[in-house]
């Protein structure tokens, strides 16, 4: 047994109930801030030091905002709550039989765990496509597509022929839910208006952006006027996309796309992968209790499947019934309710020994901006898009930032950004390195 399995976490020992969260997405965060200063002891564990605000990733992925006004230091936001213990670390197993947790800093036992991993980039088994391209689904991931973006721009300006500069600055986004057509509404923006000013050698009909979706409409979850509006924006802004196509490879050069079951080939240096997410599953977790989507069973408690002390929230989390055969939808707003309610619950269980209420989702509807001034919302009762739909966008994803200090960063930005379109931040900091 390695070294550090053998030590316990150093932590203040007392008799309150021990609540071990893994994770500091929106559901474990969620989660902590209802348990503020109540008579628990929680220990959160994750392997980095900050929550991140996925939604506004894709900005820092084309230079549209600094990435430090998309993540907040765990340690700054729950500053103020006692109870709370912080551990960075890498969770390598959970041993539900003795409730203990182990990290590669060591162990540490539990009176409850609240399993709020998050996802992950799915890239389907394809080896090729998770070696050549890139996710967008952590900021890591969002600095590595600014950094390569940047740097084969820069390559394309040097003499190469045609065809090196034009796979140079040709664009590939798979996946067309709100992720993927907002990182190509972006991309377009970026070519109409900042690439003869920043890049006057490269030709503007030299750069193209494509959005590829295996389904017969983009946006699927939402509604077909969303999805139509935001098709016609996407080809107003010279974005070819391809329905009913799917990627079945790429070389880190050349991507082969079905189309209809004809093969095509793009030729590409850059290929960003939005097409699907996956749940972070932890050692030791039950594979009976695990479900399509690499995610946990759990029932109307957020319980998981045959343990009583076990919970899941957030993406990782299925809450499966004949109603919802599929699980909630792997979106920030389920995290945040699922994370509250589990909370309330856990709390009512510690004092009353049952659970207060079983969780419902409430859907208060879904939003894609596509531009600068352009946005889809379907909401409960009504249809927005447009102007008013973006200005509804921009309000309700910057009240939802964490921390008043990036909420006011994100607002200057694009107050700039939308009088003069410049970039925050157009600065190669950390060169990316493509496998090899």
């Amino acid at each position: 047994m390695d070294n550090h399995r053998d030590k316990h976490f150093c932590i203040p020992q007392n008799d309150f109930p021990k609540i071990v969260v893994i994770g500091a997405g929106f559901a474990g965060i969620n989660f902590i801030k209802k348990l503020k200063d109540k008579p628990v002891q929680v220990i959160l564990i994750d392997q980095n030091n900050y929550h991140q605000f996925q939604p506004l990733l894709y900005q820092v992925a084309i230079s549209g905002l600094e990435p430090d006004s998309v993540v907040s230091p765990i340690r700054k936001l729950f500053k103020s709550c006692i109870n709370m213990i912080y551990r960075m670390a890498k969770v390598e197993e959970i041993d539900t039989k003795n409730n203990c947790v182990y990290t590669d800093i060591g162990y540490v036992n539990y009176d409850y765990l609240v399993i709020a991993t998050g996802s992950s980039t799915n890239y389907y088994g394809s080896l090729n496509i998770e070696k050549y391209g890139i996710g967008l689904k952590s900021i890591n991931d969002a600095i590595n597509i600014r950094s390569w973006m940047l740097q084969n721009l820069e390559l394309a300006v040097e003499g190469c022929n045609f065809e090196e500069k034009t796979a140079l600055t040709k664009f590939v986004i798979v996946g067309g839910g709100p992720a993927g057509v907002e990182m190509a509404g972006a991309l377009a923006e970026f070519k109409k208006y900042l690439l003869s000013n920043d890049y006057p050698e490269i030709e503007y009909e030299s750069m193209h952006i494509y959005l590829i979706q295996s389904a017969d409409r983009i946006l699927p979850t939402m509604s077909l006027k969303a999805s139509e509006h935001a098709l016609k924006i996407l080809k107003k802004l010279d974005i070819e996309v391809l329905l009913n196509s799917r990627v079945t490879d790429y070389d880190g050069d050349k991507i082969t796309i079905l189309i209809n079951d004809e093969e095509k080939i793009i030729e590409s240096k850059n290929l960003i992968w939005a097409a699907g997410v996956k749940g972070n599953i932890l050692k030791g977790i039950d594979e009976k209790a695990i479900v399509q989507g690499n995610r946990i069973k759990v029932n109307q408690y957020n319980q998981v499947e045959g343990l009583e002390n076990v919970f899941a929230i957030g993406d990782i989390a299925a809450m499966i019934s004949d109603a919802n055969p599929q699980g909630h939808p792997m979106v920030a707003q389920a995290a945040i309710q699922q994370g509250k309610i589990l909370a309330k619950n856990m709390l009512y269980k510690i004092n009353k020994g049952v659970f207060k209420k079983p969780f419902s989702y409430v859907d208060k509807g879904s939003m894609a901006t596509i531009g600068k001034r352009d946005a889809v919302a379907d909401l409960k009762n009504f249809f927005l898009n447009g102007r008013i739909g973006w200005l509804l966008w921009s309000f309700i994803h910057l009240i939802s930032i964490t921390g008043f200090k990036n909420k006011f960063k994100v607002a200057f930005n694009w107050t700039m950004k939308y009088l003069s379109y410049e970039k925050a931040n157009q600065l190669i900091i950390r060169k990316y390195i493509r496998k090899s």
